[in-house]
């Protein structure tokens, strides 16, 4: 991760607040849309204060996701950069048709003569008795769109550099955000940069096995490879970054050399992009010999109450048993770590769903 002491450092809602600002003043033609985008909490304080910069650019939307997301993409072709903020990956659903039908598919049905411009960020994951209907993770669902892009930061950093490179794409972008990153805090450039969509990065290099994740799971997988680390056990993390284009050469390239593979997985396992992970190491590697195992969340609908979402996720304990199986070596936890007390607050400071 990207933290010093003697470097800025900046919450991950507080990065996106920054990309927004400073692509907007750097061109006139973006517009910021979304329900309760201007409200005194700001989507978890990712717009605040943007509608005193750019009053003219920055609206609240009504319940209509729909024609919302319809009218995007009308002013996408006619040469504006709209961005679209749902507070729930599910609301998105309501504006399907809009997204897979007409934004993925219009830059192919013309030709290439009229872009798409258009980037939809959705906040996912869990917490607070969100439940079956308010806390999935669905990035398999869009990634499956030939037309779509798909960006899922892990950090403060990641998340300023793609949200600007996704602004500045003319692919319509969807913009993947966990509610538990948006607390969570890294070293973050004050100038204006880009991370170019589509590749993939090491979070920690090893030699014993290959962990592959994106999003909130880096984080989780970031605390195992330490619990690893104190076994002598050396943990290779992958942050795949973005989904779609999917950068598949360093997990090649990590899995040729550990030869034992653990993905896990933002949301459910099956049909998802642990799936697809396996799939091209299967296909690519496939004469070889390899270990290759996965994790994700309980193929069930997502529950509402902590008695059961705490069966529901994978947690260290959970992760810990598989690089077990994986590895074929007990792995011993020191008392001293919090294992996963807490499954519907990330930390003391996440006061609620918004």
């Amino acid at each position: 991760m990207y933290i010093s002491k003697n470097k800025r450092i900046l919450k991950f809602s507080e990065s996106i607040n920054e990309a927004l600002f400073l692509s907007m003043k750097k061109n006139r033609n973006i517009l910021l849309m979304g329900l309760g985008i201007d409200d005194p909490k700001a989507i978890f304080s990712t717009t605040l204060n943007l509608n005193k910069f750019f009053p003219k650019r920055v609206f609240d939307m009504p319940t209509s996701e729909n024609s919302m997301t319809g009218f995007a993409i009308g002013l996408a072709i006619s040469g504006k950069r709209p961005i679209i903020t749902h507070q729930r990956v599910e609301f998105s659903l309501l504006a399907i048709d809009q997204i897979v039908n007409q934004a993925a598919k219009w830059l192919y049905m013309n030709a290439g003569q009229k872009p798409v411009p258009l980037v939809i960020r959705l906040i996912i994951g869990r917490g607070w008795g969100q439940g079956p209907q308010h806390s999935q993770s669905l990035e398999a669902m869009f990634s499956h769109i030939p037309g779509l892009k798909v960006v899922c930061p892990s950090d403060a950093y990641s998340a300023k550099g793609l949200l600007a490179s996704s602004i500045e794409d003319n692919n319509p972008v969807i913009f993947f955000e966990h509610r538990w990153l948006h607390n969570t805090k890294s070293e973050v450039p004050k100038k204006y940069y880009k991370i170019k969509i589509g590749k993939s990065k090491y979070i920690t290099r090893g030699k014993d096995i290959t962990i592959i994740t994106f999003s909130y799971m880096v984080i989780e997988a970031i605390k195992i490879a330490k619990i690893l680390k104190e076994n002598k056990i050396e943990a290779e993390i992958i942050d795949l970054q973005s989904l779609r284009p999917l950068d598949k050469s360093l997990f090649l390239k990590s899995a040729k050399k550990t030869k034992k593979i653990l993905v896990i997985d933002n949301g459910w396992t099956n049909y998802g992009v642990s799936a697809e992970i396996m799939a091209i190491i299967s296909e690519n590697l496939k004469h070889k010999i390899y270990s290759i195992n996965r994790i994700g969340v309980t193929n069930t609908p997502i529950p509402s109450t902590e008695a059961l979402s705490k069966f529901s996720y994978p947690n260290k304990n959970t992760i810990i048993k598989i690089v077990e199986k994986i590895l074929k070596k007990k792995i011993k936890i020191k008392k001293t770590y919090d294992i996963d007390k807490n499954y519907n607050q990330p930390d003391k400071n996440f006061m609620g769903p918004f």
